[in-house]
Parts: structure tokens; C-alpha cells; sequence
């Protein structure tokens, strides 16, 4: 998937990976695709309520088992 920036919140517990990605995201123009890498299992639920509460869309998640990436779209 194509992107703008991309964060990398590897090694970082909750919160951490949100706060990066919320301070990222206000760098963006709107419509613009933010990536973030990230290691931490609980970040998959914790992207999903983020994009619920702000209103940036959620375009997809994957995941390796060890990995989680996630792409937002900013409103």
C-alpha cells in the first residue's frame, strides 16, 4: 500500500505507538497515508479505537505474528 510517512514504533508498549502516530498524523495534509510499524500485540485493537475517537479511517492492518502495520488515512 502506497504512504506518506511512515512511522516506526517498534520495541514501544502502549501508549506509545498512538502518541507517535497522532503526532505524525498532524504533520499531514488531509487524504494523505500515514504507515506505522509497530511490535507491540495490543497495538492492533488500540489503531482500531484510535480511528474510531479521531476520525482518521482505519485502511488496513497486517500482521507476521510479530510485526503489526497499520495504514491511516488522515480526515
Amino acid at each position: 500500500m502506497a504512504f506518506d510517512l511512515e512511522v516506526d514504533a517498534k520495541g514501544l508498549k502502549c501508549p506509545l505507538p498512538i502518541l507517535r502516530a497522532k503526532k505524525a498524523l498532524a504533520t499531514l495534509e488531509s487524504g494523505q497515508v500515514l504507515k506505522v510499524v509497530a511490535t507491540d500485540k495490543g497495538s492492533v485493537r488500540d489503531f482500531q479505537a484510535f480511528s474510531k475517537q479521531t476520525g482518521n479511517e482505519l485502511l488496513g492492518q497486517t500482521d507476521d505474528g510479530e510485526v503489526f502495520v497499520h495504514y491511516m488515512k488522515r480526515r
